[in-house]
This record gives C-alpha cells, structure tokens and sequence, in this order.
C-alpha cells in the first residue's frame, strides 16, 4: 500500500496559487518604516503583483511579510497576449490608486526609488530586454517565471548579470514550502503533475506554464539532469528525464489546467511519498525580501540553466518525433 502524506488540496488556475482574502485597511507606500527595503515592480499583468504588494504593504493581511514594501512601478504589458493586453490596465490602476504606488515611464526611473526589483511581466519574449535595463540600477533582482521565452535568452541574461555583478534569482512559488526540503541523496526517483496550457507566442512552449511543475522536480532531483523524452498529445505532455546515478524524474503536463503534487521514490523505498499540495506563494515572497536584504539568491544560475536546457531538450525532442536527446548544458 502506497504510503501517502496529504496536504490541502491544490487549485489549478495560476500555477496552483491560493489567493489571499482581503483585510482591513491598505496603507499606502508612506507607510515605509525605518529599516524597511523598498521594491519596484517591472510589469503589471500578472496577479502576482497584486498578491505581493498585499502581503507586503498591509500589516493586517493574514500572512503579512514585514520588512520590505512595494513603492514603485513600470506597467509593461504585452498588447499579442490576451491575459496581459486584458489585465495590465486593472492591475495597474489598484496599485496606483488602493495601494499609492508610484508609476514610471521608464525602467531606469526605479534605479533611485527601490533597494530591489521583482521583474514580474508576464511575457518571458520581455524579459531580456527589461532585465538588461534593471540591471542599469545594480539592485537585486527577482524574475518571474518564466525566466525568458528561450535558452538563448536564458544564457544571455546570466551572463548580463555575471558581467554586471548584480545578484538575480528566477523561481517558481511552488519551490519553497515542504517539497523544499524533500531533495535528498535518498531520492530516487520523483513524478510530478500540474497544469500545461501553452501560449502560442512563447519559442519554448513548456515555459509558459508546464515550467513551475518542472521546477518542482528539479527542487528534489537537483540539477544534473543527462536526458530528456517529451510524448505529446492535445491535453497532456509527458516529460521524462534520467538524472545521475540512474535516476527517473517525470513531469505530467495537463491541458486545460489540473491540480498539482508529487510523488517521491526514495532508496530501498519503491513506495512513494504523494504530496496532493504545493505550497502557495507566500515562502517566496519571505525568500525574495531576504534576497534583496542579503544579496544571496536561494536559486542558483547552473540550476535556473538546467531547467531551460531540459525544456529546450525536450522541445528538441518533440520536434524530432518524441526520441531521447541529450540535455546538453
């Protein structure tokens, strides 16, 4: 019998985040304290930037985040893809007016305004560009997923970044929380599942959604990933890896949308650990205030790399008719 620990169900919509309910009173970005880091935004279509600036600006939101608080933003946008073109405008209009934060009519203009950045556009074909232009300001910086739209881009913003001396982390919510600290050498094996819905715009089609599952499996297999196969169908992408020492590590990529989770294989174990919820986001807003307090990014470059050249490796792999190829790195 399978031995399985439950956590709460996971909802599928927007990477199998929870929204939070709202508290109280927002307070504006006069509310900074002493001590307290000041953050901008790059990009306002996403609900991200809503749920972020929640936890962090209002002391009465359940799960608040002190010590950092949004002050300032771009509002970008991309006019070819509907939920950006749909949402950027809203997002933007209740940061400015229910949270009093500060918009910019260019990227530099945060430079004097922020201690840090949370490039948080929708669109990873924007990335590179915005990314190269906050790193004008030499503060760190936190890139949503996806981290860009190709490897290529991938590579070249490490190595804008390296050049610039400028500390940067890309990470999924669903990194941090229980699963977190379930990669150890006992791991064997792993298989994941989540929502895979593509865009068409997007070169990598995997890293417009499938990535947060994706991360979830390198979290407990780490990054050394050697090969890749993707088997594709209209609703579903099985993505399956060999790692080091043997090791199996499976991604179900599900159309429309599904809950998430994870099953683990450990050593001498062939029954898995099941994890039916993954955690929310608010580890990784705790992550990203630390990041920007101490410089340390809790995700390394190498691995943010793996996990595009798996993607591209499996991209490769699709269009060559579903054969195994080498995730070269």
């Amino acid at each position: 019998m399978m031995k399985i620990t439950r956590r709460l169900f996971c909802p599928a919509l927007l990477g199998c985040l929870i929204a939070v309910v709202i508290f109280g009173p927002r307070p504006s970005a006069a509310a900074l304290q002493q001590g307290d880091l000041r953050l901008g935004i790059i990009g306002t279509d996403t609900s991200h930037v809503i749920q972020f600036t929640k936890v962090l600006n209002d002391p009465g939101e359940p799960g608040h985040i002190p010590g950092a608080i949004v002050v300032a933003a771009f509002k970008g946008g991309s006019p070819d893809i509907t939920i950006s073109r749909e949402r950027v405008d809203g997002f933007a209009k209740e940061l400015r007016e229910k949270w009093h934060v500060k918009f910019v009519d260019q990227i530099t203009d945060l430079c004097p305004l922020v201690d840090g950045i949370l490039l948080e556009s929708v669109d990873g074909r924007a990335h590179l560009e915005q990314f190269r232009q906050a790193l004008t300001c030499g503060k760190p910086i936190y890139v949503e997923k996806p981290l860009a739209s190709t490897l290529a881009d991938a590579k070249q913003m490490v190595a804008l970044a390296a050049a610039a001396k400028v500390p940067w982390f890309s990470s999924s919510p669903l990194r941090f929380g229980p699963v977190q600290a379930l990669r150890t050498p006992q791991v064997t094996g792993a298989i994941v599942w989540g929502p895979g819905p593509f865009e068409e715009n997007q070169q990598l089609d995997l890293a417009w959604y499938a990535i947060h599952s994706i991360e979830i499996l390198f979290t407990v297999m780490g990054p050394d990933v050697q090969q890749v196969t993707r088997t594709h169908t209209p609703n579903v992408d099985v993505l399956t890896g060999i790692w080091s020492g043997n090791r199996v590590g499976t991604v179900r990529a599900i159309r429309p949308y599904s809950s998430c989770g994870i099953a683990i294989f450990q050593e001498k174990d062939n029954e898995p650990v099941i994890y039916t919820h993954i955690e929310q986001y608010l580890p990784l807003v705790e992550e990203i205030v630390k990041f920007v307090r101490t410089g340390i990014p809790p995700v390394s470059s190498q691995e943010t790399l793996a996990i595009y050249s798996f993607m591209d490796a499996a991209q490769q792999s699709l269009d060559r008719g579903g054969i195994p190829i080498n995730v070269v790195k």
